[in-house]
């Protein structure tokens, strides 16, 4: 047996059970990893479900072009489909999207456009604003608009709902999914119920969308919007495809909890899922916490994509730092190398412009260092000079030792303050800085060189043990 085309293996993706991310909760927990989907998510579904309405409906023509505003996955399903019918795309997306996301959407085939993040829904600038302005430009194009569009909850009420219905044997009591276009929760959502109206249904949605609040009070509340970094899920708009009828509850996630929980995904549970997949679990436990779900609770968590979209963001350290996602291993500072440093050796010894090489090179014997900080009259720090200068100067010109500092010496040493980390500085040094001058209290100069750096973490290591 074979497919027809790669469309056709779209849905029927496994239920998995979540065991060590649950941390001691009795309920079951699975997740329904859509990774398993073509196009690694769960918009494949809603993508094959527009395009073939549209085409029913005489909306989407031989030859057409397909416009849509995606943060990534809806596009990917769009191309994938678009591909073997035959469509050109063309998509927005915005600047907070990954990467990945958008060298995906461009291997397929599809042209992307890159809009400003942080600009209101009706901005021309908007992503929305976008994707509609380019539909009533091109001749012969469709805009799916997938926030309205009812093919997308209707394509989880005839695909998603029926999957988890008969993968659990209709025991499936809780239905927990991020809340994006509304379309995946909402319409399994619809269906779940129709089949058990004591299903219930939490969506999850990031701290800065304005889902959580419009449902608890009612009110569109446009204070609530504020800037946030994970992807896919939350809005600055209601889509019609959000039916707040059949949410029994909103949990709001902060970015930390759903980058963190997502890697604890990948390590715990070998599930390389994407950021929003953080997010659902995590609200997962934290409502199965609140709850009380004991061993008769079956709670079902939708993962919509996988960690391929997210390596430059989620799953890289250097990113997760820089967001302050991750603690640093070590609390050690300019100051602590420092005061483990003068156990070692020296502290700063500089030399000024008008000194000889010869001056320099016999200061650096006597003080047994390989690189010397320079100084004007002044003693503002205007260069560096280092045993390679030297050589180098020497190998050219063995004479040369009498020549003055000032027309050999390198760059300054770059200057920080006492309280910079050690992986600050560590990323300061390279193969063209050996060391930075640090300033502390009362403007007292010292130095840091690589050999110090690594006296400090050996000291350290034999503090703790």
């Amino acid at each position: 047996m074979w497919y027809q085309s790669i469309i056709e293996t779209i849905g029927n993706t496994p239920l998995v059970e979540l065991h060590k991310i649950k941390k001691g909760l009795a309920c079951t927990m699975l997740g329904k990893v859509e990774y398993f989907n073509p196009g690694q998510s769960v918009k494949d579904r809603i993508a094959l479900k527009m395009i073939e309405d549209a085409e029913r409906e005489g909306k989407l023509k031989p030859g057409a072009t397909i416009v849509e505003g995606t943060s990534g996955n809806t596009g990917t399903g769009l191309a994938l489909v678009a591909a073997i019918k035959g469509y050109r795309c063309i998509f927005t997306t915005t600047d907070k999207q990954s990467q990945e996301k958008i060298n995906i959407l461009r291997a397929l085939g599809a042209e992307v456009k890159v809009c400003p993040t942080n600009v209101e829904p009706d901005d021309p600038r908007s992503y929305y604003s976008v994707a509609q302005r380019l539909n009533s430009e091109i001749p012969n194009s469709y805009y799916p608009n997938q926030y309205d569009n009812p093919s997308n909850s209707q394509a989880h009420y005839e695909t998603t709902g029926p999957e988890l219905w008969e993968q659990t044997d209709g025991k499936i009591t809780h239905f927990i999914a991020g809340i994006g276009t509304g379309g995946t929760l909402c319409g399994t959502a619809r269906y779940l119920k129709e089949k058990n109206p004591d299903i219930k249904i939490i969506g999850i949605d990031p701290v800065g969308s304005v889902y959580k609040s419009f449902h608890d009070t009612g009110k569109f509340d446009k204070s609530k919007v504020a800037p946030y970094l994970t992807e896919g899920i939350g809005e600055d708009i209601i889509p019609e495809n959000v039916d707040m009828s059949l949410i029994d509850e909103i949990i709001q996630c902060p970015d930390k909890e759903a980058f963190l929980t997502t890697r604890e995904l990948a390590t715990l549970e070998g599930l390389f899922v994407g950021g929003s997949c953080g997010s659902a679990v995590w609200g997962a436990r934290e409502y199965a916490r609140a709850n009380n779900l004991d061993e008769n609770a079956l709670v079902v968590v939708l993962l919509p994509d996988s960690g391929t979209r997210y390596v430059s963001k989620v799953y890289n350290d250097e990113w997760m730092r820089n967001n302050g996602f991750f603690e640093y291993e070590t609390t050690v500072s300019a100051h602590d190398i420092i005061t483990t440093k003068s156990k070692h050796g020296p502290g700063i010894v500089t030399v000024r412009t008008h000194q000889s090489i010869s001056e320099a090179n016999d200061l650096m014997n006597k003080e047994g260092i390989s690189q010397l900080p320079v100084v004007d009259d002044k003693g503002t720090f205007v260069g560096s000079l280092l045993e390679s200068h030297i050589l180098n100067t020497l190998i050219r010109d063995p004479a040369a030792q009498s020549r003055s500092i000032a027309e050999v010496m390198g760059d300054p040493f770059p200057v920080i303050n006492h309280d910079t980390t050690i992986e600050e500085i560590t990323n300061l040094l390279d193969k063209q800085v050996s060391a930075v001058i640090v300033t502390g209290p009362g403007g007292k100069h010292d130095i840091i060189t690589r050999s110090d750096l690594i006296n400090a973490i050996m000291f350290k290591k034999q503090k703790e043990s």
